[in-house]
């Protein structure tokens, strides 16, 4: 199972830092096939949100082929015009099983043309701003995390936590994902809605 998360100059630290440290937790706990999670930007390092360098393992051009494309959010100006990491998600989009995005990595998946109306959530702070840059989508607000077929989006930085124990759920078991959220010392907020 390789999962890959996109991360670029000014992502948010934890919308990365976060699922990975899930997965890697989960493929530290799993007895199945070994999972494989890595970072991938367009260039190495890059300078994540307050001035935070993170080494990533692929470039855009060297990745394997992705069962997981995770989009990280953050201050995705830059990355929206980036013709080569648009182009890169939407090629690694294509060929995974599931598409993902925390907070505002969903504005980067709609632009790559991997999201186009199904229901989708991003930070509270950018519910107004994607609905009016992506007119078809069906964004939700008031949700943690929600899922339309093989796409899985949620809402701020934290967030992206308990959509990424969800997605280990779905990839293997509650039990796996229970245990990993326990690992982690971690309060899975197991619902959408955050009940």
């Amino acid at each position: 199972m390789q999962i890959g998360i996109v991360i670029y100059d000014e992502a948010e630290v934890l919308d990365f830092a976060g699922p990975y440290e899930v997965f890697a937790t989960a493929a530290r706990l799993c007895d199945a096939p070994p999972w494989r999670v890595s970072l991938i930007s367009e260039k190495t390092p890059v300078m994540a949100r307050g001035g935070f360098p993170v080494q990533s393992h692929f470039t855009l051009q060297d990745h394997p082929s992705l069962d997981v494309l995770l989009v990280s959010g953050g201050v995705h100006s830059e990355a929206m015009n980036s013709a080569a990491l648009l182009g890169a998600i939407r090629r690694a989009g294509e060929q995974a099983r599931w598409v993902t995005s925390v907070c505002t990595g969903a504005f980067l998946l709609a632009k790559a043309g991997l999201l186009t109306d199904e229901k989708v959530t991003t930070h509270w702070e950018d519910i107004a701003e994607l609905r009016a840059c992506f007119p078809d989508l069906d964004v939700q607000s008031e949700v943690r995390w929600i899922e339309d077929g093989n796409r899985l989006t949620s809402a701020g930085i934290s967030a992206g936590i308990d959509m990424s124990l969800h997605l280990v759920e779905r990839l293997h078991s509650r039990e796996l994902a229970e245990r990993t959220a326990r690992q982690m010392d971690y309060a899975w907020q197991v619902s959408p809605s955050g009940h």
